[in-house]
C-alpha cells in the first residue's frame, strides 16, 4: 500500500499524539524566560458537539469531573463557528503560580475522554493561554488532528500578530512539535480562554 501512496502522491495523515500536550509546562518555561510570556492560567478544548444524549452526558460528566477537584473551574462556551468549547480557569493563586502542569492535565484528559468515547473526529484543537507584561496575549494551539501545535497571537479587530508568532515559534524552539506548514496556522479569533 505504501508503494501505491508514494505513486499516487498520497501521504499517511498524521496521527494525533496527546501526550505532546504534556510538553507544554516546559515549553511556558521557556517562553518566559525567552519571550516574557508567562501562563494566564487559562486552557480550553475546541470540539464539534455532536447530537444526541450519549454525547451531551459526556459533556457533562466531564465537566462534573474536573469541576470535582481542586483543579482549574471547566466552563463550556460556543463560539460563533458553532464548535463548542470546554474552558478551564486556575484558580488566581495557582494561575499566579506559573505552574500549569494541572491545567495541561485537565485539558488532556478532557480530549483523552472524548476521544476514547468514540468522539476524537469531532475535536479540533486545544489552546493553552500566555500573556506578557504590555498586555500582548498568545494561545499555542494543538491541533488535533495534525499532533502539531503553532502560536496565535490576536490583535484588535480581527487581526494577528505575524512577528509576534514567529517571535515565539522561535523562542519555542524544539520543545514543542511545531505545525511547519503555515497555512494550517488557522486563526481562532474570539476563542474562549484567549
Amino acid at each position: 500500500m505504501s508503494f501505491l501512496r508514494a505513486l499516487l502522491g498520497r501521504s499517511k495523515p498524521a496521527q494525533p499524539d496527546l501526550d505532546a500536550l504534556f510538553a507544554l509546562p516546559s515549553a511556558a518555561v521557556t517562553l518566559r524566560a525567552g519571550a516574557g510570556f508567562a501562563p494566564t492560567g487559562t486552557g480550553s478544548v475546541a470540539f464539534r458537539a455532536a447530537e444526541g444524549r450519549a454525547f451531551a452526558d459526556l459533556q457533562r460528566d466531564i465537566t462534573d469531573l474536573l469541576n470535582a477537584d481542586d483543579g482549574p473551574a471547566v466552563e463550556p462556551a460556543a463560539d460563533e463557528y458553532g464548535y463548542t468549547w470546554l474552558v478551564l480557569r486556575a484558580a488566581p493563586e495557582a494561575a499566579a503560580s506559573a505552574d500549569i502542569s494541572g491545567l495541561v492535565t485537565d485539558v488532556h484528559a478532557v480530549n483523552t475522554s472524548l476521544e476514547s468515547a468514540g468522539f476524537g473526529p469531532s475535536l479540533l484543537c486545544s489552546l493553552v493561554a500566555f500573556a506578557d507584561s504590555a498586555g500582548r496575549r498568545v494561545a499555542l494551539v494543538y491541533l488535533y488532528k495534525r499532533g502539531t501545535f503553532y502560536p496565535f497571537a490576536p490583535l484588535p479587530g480581527r487581526r494577528r500578530d505575524n512577528a509576534l508568532e514567529l517571535q515565539i515559534e522561535a523562542a519555542l524552539g524544539a520543545d514543542l512539535p511545531v505545525e511547519k506548514d503555515k497555512s494550517r496556522w488557522f486563526p481562532v479569533y474570539g476563542a474562549p480562554g484567549l
